[in-house]
């Protein structure tokens, strides 16, 4: 397992110890856990604009999520997403959907 070690405010550094003590953890698993967290909304987010946008296809925005295409596109209808699919984007989506 790699260390790091990071500044952080005095007052994210008291959020921690409430987060950790309301978990039941120790301050290092907390730190793990916000940090997967946040990488995983981080994900998310970038997936949601760049799909928004039109910049990326079903399957791309997918990858970068980190999640696969029907798990995008559960995340798609939940966030009331608008398809930006050109059609050259439908014919790579369906060869990725023909591979699950």
């Amino acid at each position: 397992m790699t260390s790091i070690s990071a500044r952080i405010p005095d007052e994210d550094a008291e959020e921690l110890e409430e987060v950790a003590e309301l978990l039941g953890e120790d301050r290092s698993s907390t730190i793990r856990r916000a940090l997967r967290e946040g990488i995983e909304e981080i994900r998310v987010r970038l997936a949601v604009e760049r799909y928004q946008s039109g910049d990326v296809s079903v399957n791309e925005a997918a990858r970068i999520a980190g999640v696969s295409v029907a798990e995008w596109l559960e995340v798609a209808r939940e966030r009331n997403l608008t398809t930006q699919l050109k059609p050259e984007d439908l014919e790579d989506d369906a060869d990725s959907a023909l591979e699950i």
